[in-house]
């Protein structure tokens, strides 16, 4: 099988660390967009969004324009994200009551959340709070919020379980988040833009677009547009 003549296969990098990841979700957030960063993976994005970005950070505990992580002394106990992991904020930065955080969250007033998943569809199903397993903790927290409130969902995780089975499938087994919610899908892999016409490949790394369409059981749409890879993390 051929790759799409329009995609990026990046044979050289790759699988791709979690900050690489988090620097290729900075990298399209749009100006001037409000975003909330879901616990883990997720909120090292906030280190990798360039200075003058416009980005306003919103966290599910009451902040916006919350800045990078704090460096050590730079820390402020009152000043967590929602993974409570000490962070800065920028100039011009807000606090809130939980509950006008989470009708921010409701409202629609934000452009982007960007979440962790246990699966994703091809379809742009999200499933991130439950695996089902017995004596598993259910974490939902405020997903289910951000991914129905959110203009847009990105997800970054491995696109691969510890066990080998795709994170990426034709139908969620786990319980949903959130129906045909989820746009855009960064892995250690691969990046994917998911909806109602299925999963394009974007860009690979260290694997062939060949490769992808082997080892996944999800049809794999061709991409229309080219994308480049920043040489490392911002």
């Amino acid at each position: 099988m051929n790759a799409p003549a329009s995609l990026a296969e990046n044979l050289g990098r790759g699988p791709l660390s979690k900050d690489e990841m988090a620097a290729l979700v900075a990298r399209d957030i749009p100006h001037g967009s409000y975003v909330n960063l879901g616990i883990g993976q997720p909120t090292l994005v906030a280190d990798h969004l360039p200075r003058g970005s416009g980005v306003i950070l919103h966290t599910e505990n009451g902040m916006l324009n919350m800045g990078p992580a704090a460096t050590p002394g730079q820390e402020d106990p009152d000043l967590t994200n929602a993974g409570k992991i000490p962070v800065t904020d920028l100039p011009g930065a807000a606090y809130f009551h939980h509950a006008d955080s989470f009708a921010m969250m409701r409202g629609g007033h934000l452009d982007i959340c960007v979440l962790g998943a246990f699966q994703v569809s091809a379809v742009g199903d999200l499933a991130n709070w439950h695996t089902g397993a017995p004596h598993a903790i259910p974490a939902v927290g405020g997903a289910m919020d951000l991914a129905i409130g959110a203009r847009k969902v990105f997800v970054m995780m491995t696109l691969f379980a510890k066990d080998g089975s795709p994170k990426l499938v034709r139908e969620c087994g786990y319980p949903l988040t959130g129906l045909g919610c989820v746009n855009r899908v960064y892995t250690d892999l691969a990046t994917f833009r998911v909806g109602p016409d299925g999963a394009t490949v974007l860009e690979t790394f260290g694997v062939t677009y060949a490769d992808l369409a082997a080892r996944l059981d999800v049809p794999l749409v061709p991409a229309r547009e080219t994308r480049t890879l920043p040489s490392g993390p911002s």
